[in-house]
């Protein structure tokens, strides 16, 4: 059994899932005996073992987490799951093309002013691998440019620097390209230059030092990982300007942040992007990915063209189920309903951080829009660097983490939030009320 399950064992707050005898903990053991570590998804994964869920109905719970930000309308709409009720019936997967995908890819071009073509994925992963292939096909450059700090997606070319330890980063202007893990390809790390998130003069100096090398510079303009930490002003305009001076492409990765405004983050934030990645809330709560852009550039996958070309398959690209329900939950998120959860996100942040300044507590909550997250710390939200918590920073968020899940409120373990269109005042102040009495605890 993993030291820190006995490290907890005392530490239930109420979690009856933590008892011996749970049946999440009968699961989580038969879990061990057929997968590595009882886990197929490491995000959901939490010390000593996660809970198990056997319906988003009818819980006791509140949760904040909506699978990781994707269901923005929450579990199980009555109109996303009407639309995919009548496409079950007539095909879940289809060896042709369907106005489903045309009418999905419409709204996603119509939307964002810097997509002119658009392809889908099965997973925003996908989405990151094939806008980075096109850089390269486009530009006929190997390198890419990441930020230190930013996850990306389980790709090679993405996995470099995401959490690298502190010790390992090197110089704060000129960071090091560290592998997430020891299964990324030792070339990978070679072909991925490192900026520092924020800093855009040391971000410019590196760009323009390897420029004819690289094919695109990746960015994520609310770094979800770091814990949603905000652009400096002028900082991703500036960005945009150096690889436009050089030829570069921008790839703006909102897998995440597209929740940010009707029209993304990009519109949100002032700049303009060549690529741009997203998944999560246009699927509806089904699988899906997809990467658009300008013209140009997309025309690299044109089967009708004879310049460069690349081939992109996927039996499940673009699948009708996925389609219609993604269209259906974009619909529904007008103006007035990405207003509406920007007003109850900045209720959240607001709400937190009365209560911390008036428990005197060193924590702070960061986030934008209908997203948030606490920090067990009050230094300055700049980059990947001053956000990563030390051991003991990590473990009060770990104790954090139980103890809202026993006050009935569901967080990531990282303590970020994502708030669903169900959602009204009163889970708001639930959920600030429950923060309160978890400080009592803790």
């Amino acid at each position: 059994m993993p030291d820190i399950q006995t490290a907890f064992a005392t530490e239930t707050f109420g979690n009856r899932y933590l008892e011996p005898a749970s049946r999440s903990a009968e699961l989580y053991a038969r879990a061990r005996a057929v997968m590595p570590g009882g886990n197929t998804r490491t995000t959901v994964f939490a010390a000593p073992y996660p809970a198990y869920m056997a319906s988003a109905q009818g819980q006791s719970r509140l949760d904040f987490v909506n699978n990781y930000t994707a269901l923005i309308h929450g579990h199980a709409h009555p109109r996303i799951v009407e639309a995919v009720a009548k496409q079950l019936v007539v095909g879940t997967a289809i060896s042709f093309p369907t106005e489903s995908e045309v009418r999905l890819a419409e709204l996603l071009v119509d939307r964002v002013d810097s997509i002119e073509r658009v392809r889908f994925t099965k997973s925003g992963t996908e989405a990151v691998m094939m806008a980075i292939q096109a850089a390269r096909a486009f530009t006929g450059r190997p390198r890419i440019a990441k930020f230190e700090g930013c996850y990306h997606g389980t790709y090679d070319y993405a996995e470099i620097s995401v959490g690298p330890p502190l010790d390992l980063v090197g110089d704060p202007e000129a960071p090091r390209s560290v592998a997430e893990s020891v299964g990324v390809a030792p070339s990978a790390v070679d072909e991925v230059l490192v900026l520092p998130f924020n800093d855009a003069d040391a971000a410019e100096r590196l760009i323009a030092r390897h420029a004819n090398e690289l094919a695109a510079v990746l960015v994520d303009p609310l770094p979800h990982r770091s814990g949603f930490l905000d652009p400096a002003d002028g900082f991703l305009s500036r960005l945009r300007q150096i690889t436009r001076e050089h030829d570069i492409l921008l790839i703006s990765d909102e897998i995440i942040s597209f929740r940010l405004d009707y029209r993304g983050a990009q519109r949100r934030f002032g700049y303009d992007a060549d690529l741009t990645t997203l998944a999560k809330i246009i699927g509806g709560g089904f699988p899906v990915g997809a990467f658009g852009g300008r013209a140009d550039v997309m025309s690299v996958f044109d089967p009708t063209s004879s310049g460069t070309r690349i081939a992109h398959g996927g039996t499940f690209n673009a699948n009708p189920v996925t389609m219609v329900a993604g269209y259906e939950a974009m619909a529904m998120m007008t103006p007035a309903e990405y207003d509406r959860l920007a007003t109850l996100g900045q209720r959240v942040r607001v709400g937190l951080a009365d209560l911390i300044e008036a428990r005197g507590v060193s924590w702070q909550v960061g986030g934008q829009a209908s997203l948030f997250k606490l920090h067990p710390h009050p230094r300055p939200l700049v980059n990947y660097r001053s956000a990563s918590p030390t051991r003991a920073e990590q473990a009060d968020i770990e104790r954090f983490y139980l103890a809202m899940l026993g006050q009935g409120i569901v967080l990531t373990p990282d303590l970020a939030g994502a708030l669903s269109t169900p959602m009204t005042e009163r889970e708001i102040d639930s959920l600030i009320h429950a923060a309160d009495r978890v400080f009592d605890v803790l």
